[in-house]
């Protein structure tokens, strides 16, 4: 009988020094693939431990939706002994990756140049906020900073004054985790050639740059610019959920069948033959006048029966559905997109699973988020010093707000 297959990354060791959201979504992701992570955490923790930490347990919701999967250790590397540990775990991973501020890295010798020589093989993966070839290569950053900085903050603002608002979700923050997936990745497939490792470096502000810019330039990607940037579908204030007769209804009419499926739908035949709307140029062009047509058409049926017909007409439509309402929606109950856990300190948990499925090696579900150092003792005797001695300490500091 063939073994029950972990997920694609079966055999892979990768040590996570990252903290917060982005490296943590990162590191999550290689886990729930069939890495095995190992997280090092100083001895007062990653910060999201206390984030809606109700039982005591360091164990808040951030932190146990992005940390499963995951060993925990204990190491402070201002110690030589722990800092002799952390080196012999960096000489028999696959992976290191952090998301420490480069000034940090370098500080407290975690720069790719002082962990290289132990192992030619890893892929070293640094994610921090700026790209260290600019003047904010320094600067620390947040999610809501490169939001505000990247153009999202200032694309969001839908109020007439122009008001700047941020997208309500830390999308900088798992955007820069894949991002960083995709690196790593990246450099694993070309070290299968080389049999080298190498950095990866994942800086927010230009992966959110590029993130954003793809479809946000508009004219300003031709040199000289031949028109403003933006993307005026995106942009209209029509382009927003649609009330109906009971409720609210989003509906993405787009493609040409679509339109004229559309317009035959709502007695407005007449727009078949217009010369603005025959081309999806015409109709960007447009937008504002074809988002209120269907503004002012939905709210003649309830959501239900609009849901219907368009869906017989093959037009995208979907329901808006609260945060609380999805766990129970058809389509998620039958995809198994959340896994039922059982903690064995904070009892029955829901929580999201891997949304790519594998024919050949589909992950098994990640095991829960653990407490502060539960691996410790464990991981501490495989990478004790051969002889079973001590390394002494150093008297070394960092400041923690810089790390």
């Amino acid at each position: 009988m063939t073994a029950r297959s972990r997920g694609p990354l079966e055999g892979l060791r990768v040590v996570d020094m990252s903290t917060t959201l982005m490296g943590p979504y990162c590191s999550l992701l290689l886990a729930q693939l069939g890495a095995d992570v190992i997280k090092v955490e100083r001895p007062s923790g990653d910060i999201t431990r206390n984030i809606g930490d109700r039982a005591g347990y360091g164990l808040g919701e951030f932190y146990v939706n992005f940390n499963r999967g995951k060993r925990s250790v204990v190491l402070d590397l201002t110690a030589s002994s722990d800092a002799g540990i952390f080196r012999r775990m960096i000489a028999d991973a696959d992976v290191f990756s952090h998301n420490l501020r480069p000034t940090s890295a370098r500080t407290l010798g975690l720069a790719y140049d002082d962990l290289s020589p132990l192992n030619q093989g890893l892929v070293y993966c640094s994610m921090h906020g700026f790209d260290q070839r600019g003047p904010w290569r320094d600067k620390p950053a947040y999610d809501d900073t490169i939001q505000a900085a990247a153009g999202i903050a200032t694309m969001q603002g839908g109020t007439a004054d122009g008001v700047p608002t941020y997208v309500k979700s830390p999308i900088a923050d798992k955007t820069v985790g894949v991002f960083a997936l995709v690196g790593i990745l990246a450099a694993l497939h070309e070290r299968a050639a080389s049999g080298l490792g190498q950095e990866v470096s994942v800086p927010m502000y230009e992966t959110m740059v590029a993130f954003n810019a793809v479809d946000q330039l508009g004219g300003t990607v031709f040199e000289p610019p031949l028109g403003p940037p933006g993307y005026a579908r995106m942009e209209s204030p029509h382009r927003r959920p649609y009330r109906t007769a009971d409720g609210y209804l989003a509906v993405m009419v787009y493609t040409d069948r679509q339109w004229a499926s559309f317009y035959r739908l709502v007695g407005r035949e007449d727009l078949l033959a217009d010369d603005r709307l025959l081309t999806i140029g015409g109709r960007t062009d447009n937008t504002d006048e074809l988002y209120s047509l269907v503004a002012d058409a939905l709210t003649a049926r309830t959501t239900d029966e609009w849901l219907e017909v368009l869906d017989s007409l093959d037009i995208p439509a979907a329901p808006v559905m609260g945060i609380e309402q999805i766990p129970t929606a058809a389509q998620t109950v039958a995809s198994g997109i959340f896994e039922s856990v059982d903690h064995p300190l904070l009892g029955r948990l829901r929580q999201p699973g891997m949304p790519v499925t594998f024919s050949r090696t589909p992950p098994r579900e990640a095991a829960p988020a653990v407490v502060l150092g539960a691996d410790s003792e464990t991981i501490r005797a495989a990478y004790a010093p051969a002889d079973g001695r001590g390394e002494g300490t150093t008297e070394q500091t960092v400041d923690p707000s810089q790390v």
